[in-house]
């Protein structure tokens, strides 16, 4: 690898920028670091093939970790690919996480903010896990949520996923959890928003600030954003200097632009972050890459487990064991042996018949050759594994085997179905082996046949025929998204929103949340009795009035979640074989605004009672204000317990609000043998007053 100061020629594939690297790795001043995102763990674990795939390639993640000496894991969402994980798919990964993370070794490195910021309500317990003197953590695992395992449902504890489970288990670290209420985004309050606190680390000289976005829903963000409403803390206090941290940034959002709002532009964070580590997306590009204009890196390590029989999903799946030292880092790959093999390839059956291949004219024809070209790609595939795996005595798994055939001017085609059968025991996907497209051709729309549906959009199918797809690829195609969409847009529903009443029956079909509905009728129907007292309304004007008292929550719903613009239809490219997980790479640029939509900056309020000055932005006024601006001016200050020690006093940070906190009793010698960890943590408050740090912006090109 080449260094940061460009003293070797090595460069990446992003640019002419050379690879990051450290010069002279002092092992007490670097922090080593696992990287992984989109593990997937209980993906099609009913197949009797596949069912294992995704807890046995975790269970190799975690032996990685285990053999490198990592300090800890960084997880970038996606853990698991269910909502509500089964019970078995929760039994084994806390059975996995137990053996691998907890241990009598010790933790090599401090931390420096509040051990309780994140902790679950009405306990007395820590948020992170090494920090509990009932605990014996030897690798901790620090993880945000993606899109699969968001927060779901309401109760007192608001919305919870299966990570808050694993974190109260004390066998992983939850953070990057954003709290964004529905009728929040209504209200035109600029103190209202994200908001986003680090974790702060420190090892030797190194100084680690982690900052977690978890999953927002594409649009959300973008509003969010636009408005102006994304505030990063800033460390403040104790002897680190700002410019002294290194800020890395998870992230669970679309890298690739799917429309107007189906994306974040990765030149949109300011050069205060490093690192941004890109979850979401499952083709591998761990290697970090430059972003053009800016003093940052990307690195997105992709999937442990192909959940899709798509270009990306084929591209060889790593980790990365990240380095970190002061203002340099550097990312080694690491290679996964457990993910099963997967090949694929693409054939032109017009062009095969011009080369004398076959005759067109001829299903048997036909068949033999597609037999050929799959067995080609199965003994491939066994090629591949054994430059991979040089072991004589490792057995390779069945292989993913995916051939896209065109078959424009063919006839007739064979079932794909019974010709999967022939490669039964050979193949772990038997059943779709073979995807049938034709070239499109514009046709006239048909008339609508049920009065209660609008007509379906040709390019739903994106030029393939029906009728020549196998069962999986027709229903990967036809989403229930499209289906409420399609139903709810032919209805005149009085009172409820329309926008409002799909994600609701989507939250309730897709993320299992049963009460997604009613809660929704519920707060609808409140809102608009709200507006309809506010009116004098006569008997005879009631209907009246409440189509006015549903406009208006038609336009409160669309300022909390903006609709996206619609897809040109002409000349635009569609991504083909895909899932909502598995993004393909494209070459588009970053995503296009509307004419009122660039990222308006607006100046910090000045300063007021209670309040921090704003920071001083590089010349340019922040979008990334600081969090203190956002804090309520006669709200009564909580008094945060004091983070538990673990050995002898040090310096603590100096703070504006709050007194140093006293030294706590060490942690306990575990019972097994192992000796107390010597690591004192000192903790660093965010910025609240006094002097002001310098806020992470956006810049104004964004």
């Amino acid at each position: 690898m080449a260094s940061v100061n460009g003293d070797q020629a090595d460069h990446s594939e992003a640019g002419d920028e050379p690879n990051p690297s450290i010069v002279q790795q002092n092992p007490d001043n670097c922090f080593r670091i696992l990287l992984a995102t989109d593990n997937h763990i209980g993906y099609a674990e009913k197949d009797p093939i596949r069912g294992q795939d995704a807890i046995n390639t975790f269970k190799e993640i975690l032996e990685i970790a285990r053999d490198a000496e990592v300090d800890f894991i960084l997880l970038a969402g996606d853990l698991f690919h269910e909502n509500r994980p089964s019970r078995t798919c929760m039994h084994q990964t806390i059975a996995l996480l137990r053996e691998y993370t907890l241990g009598d070794k010790p933790i090599s490195f401090e931390l420096l903010s509040d051990p309780y910021d994140g902790s679950a309500p009405g306990f007395s317990f820590p948020a992170v896990n090494y920090e509990d003197p009932n605990l014996n953590i030897a690798i901790p695992v620090f993880s945000i949520h993606g899109n699969h395992d968001d927060p779901q449902g309401t109760g007192p504890e608001g919305a919870l996923c299966a990570l808050d489970v694993l974190s109260v288990s004390g066998v992983l670290n939850y953070f990057g959890k954003v709290d964004l209420p529905a009728d929040e985004a209504i209200q035109d309050d600029t103190d209202k928003g994200i908001r986003i606190k680090p974790i702060l680390l420190r090892k030797g000289t190194t100084n680690l600030a982690l900052y977690g976005v978890g999953n927002v829903k594409d649009a959300r963000m973008h509003y969010e954003l636009r408005s102006n409403r994304v505030k990063m803390y800033m460390p403040e206090g104790g002897d680190v200097a700002e410019d002294d941290w290194f800020n890395i940034l998870l992230i669970h959002q679309n890298r690739v632009k799917h429309g107007p709002q189906q994306s974040v532009p990765e030149g949109m964070f300011d050069d205060s972050i490093r690192l941004v580590v890109w979850g979401h997306e499952h083709d591998c590009r761990i290697t970090p890459e430059k972003v053009e204009g800016k003093d940052y890196w990307i690195s997105q390590p992709g999937s442990s487990v192909a959940t899709s029989l798509a270009p990306g999903e084929a591209i060889p799946k790593h980790v990365g064991i990240m380095s970190i030292q002061g203002s340099q880092f550097q990312i080694a790959e690491v290679p996964l042996k457990t993910v099963r093999p997967f090949e694929l390839d693409e054939v032109v059956l017009s062009y095969a018949a011009e080369q004398g291949a076959l005759n067109i004219d001829d299903k048997d024809s036909i068949t033999e050759y597609l037999k050929d070209q799959v067995t080609r790609l199965i003994k491939q595939a066994h090629e591949n594994w054994k430059e991979r795996n040089p072991d004589p005595d490792a057995k390779m798994m069945l292989p993913l085997i995916r051939l896209k055939v065109e078959t424009t001017d063919a006839k007739e085609m064979t079932n794909p179905v019974r010709f999967g059968q022939l490669f039964v025991g050979q193949v772990a996907n038997p059943r779709d082996i073979l995807q049938y497209y034709r070239k499109k051709k514009t046709a006239e729309r048909k008339a609508k046949n049920n009065p209660d549906l609008p007509d379906e959009d040709e390019d739903d199918w994106e030029g393939d025929d029906p009728t020549m797809l196998t069962t999986n690829d027709r229903l990967a195609k036809l989403r229930m998204a499209n289906l409420v969409k399609q139903y709810l847009q032919a209805q005149n529903l009085e009172v409820l929103v329309e926008n409002g009443m799909e994600d609701a029956v989507m939250r309730f079909v897709e993320k299992d949340d049963k009460d997604a509905i009613k809660d929704f009728v519920s707060d609808t129907l409140k809102m608009v009795g709200r507006d309809m007292k506010t009116r004098e309304v006569d008997e005879e004007d009631v209907e009246d009035h409440m189509l006015q008292a549903k406009e208006h929550a038609v336009s409160q719903y669309a300022e909390a979640r903006p609709v996206p613009k619609e897809k040109s239809k002409k000349g635009k490219n569609k991504q083909k074989d895909s899932d909502e997980d598995s993004m393909l790479a494209e070459d588009d640029d970053q995503m296009d605004l509307d004419s009122d939509s660039s990222f308006q900056q607006t100046k910090a309020p000045t300063k007021g009672k209670g309040r921090a000055a704003p920071a001083k932005g590089k010349g340019k006024n922040p979008l990334f204000q600081n969090a203190s601006e956002s804090e309520e001016e006669e709200e009564p200050e909580e008094v945060v317990p004091p983070p538990k020690k673990r050995g002898a006093a040090s310096a603590s940070a100096s703070s504006s609000r709050k007194p140093a906190a006293k030294a706590a009793p060490a942690k306990k010698t575990p019972a097994r043998g192992g000796g107390a960890r010597g690591m004192q943590q000192s903790q660093l408050t965010f910025s609240k007053g006094g002097k002001a740090s310098k806020p992470i912006e956006l810049s104004d090109s964004d």
